[in-house]
């Protein structure tokens, strides 16, 4: 019954372009959370987070699809990302961590963690405008370090997601509550 009344919102067009969640729907949707409930449009997001307005568009109708947007793609439903983020991601979008680069700092390494955790691993996405040096971690898109140098709290929800995808049980418990309260 659930999936008939997705099916309804959907026409049948949008439903056979969905080929699965892409990386960038996750920064799309962490970024409209980001902006708590200000209204947004599609432009704004396209220049926020440096991906073309055909990109989020596509992406989207991909949420939407998902159940992690209304079916207007206006409203973030808030419940169903947490529970994509706290069950499935780390599984759909896995990373290990890479060799020492310079880098702005990620995951634990980041706020809101580095409050939380003392650890001398450092992790970073690659940056060479920063001075710090860690593990590499490969950012869900190109765009990430320089719509997170802009935006504290897309920053914070995105190092968070990064817990997810590389920490152990622990971080990944903390970055979910973490992200209970931001979302």
């Amino acid at each position: 019954m659930q999936f008939a009344n997705r099916e309804s919102r959907i026409n049948k067009k949008e439903m056979k372009k969905h080929n699965g969640m892409r990386p960038q729907d996750i920064v799309i949707l962490l970024k409209i959370a980001s902006w708590k409930d200000q209204p947004w449009f599609g432009k704004d997001l396209a220049i926020s987070l440096n991906i073309s307005p055909s990109e989020v568009s596509e992406s989207l109708n991909r949420s939407a699809f998902a159940g992690l947007l209304s079916s207007d793609k206006k409203k973030l439903m808030k419940k169903s990302l947490l529970e994509f983020l706290e069950h499935g991601f780390k599984y759909i979008f896995p990373q290990l961590p890479g060799p020492i680069v310079r880098g702005m700092p990620t995951a634990h390494s980041a706020p809101p963690l580095n409050r939380l955790i003392q650890s001398q691993e450092l992790f970073v996405w690659p940056d060479a405008l920063s001075e710090l040096r860690g593990q590499a971690i490969e950012p869900l898109h190109p765009g990430v370090v320089k719509a997170a140098k802009a935006d504290e709290e897309f920053y914070e929800l995105i190092s968070l997601i990064d817990s997810l995808r590389i920490g152990r049980a622990r971080e990944q418990s903390l970055a979910i509550e973490e992200l209970k309260k931001r979302i």
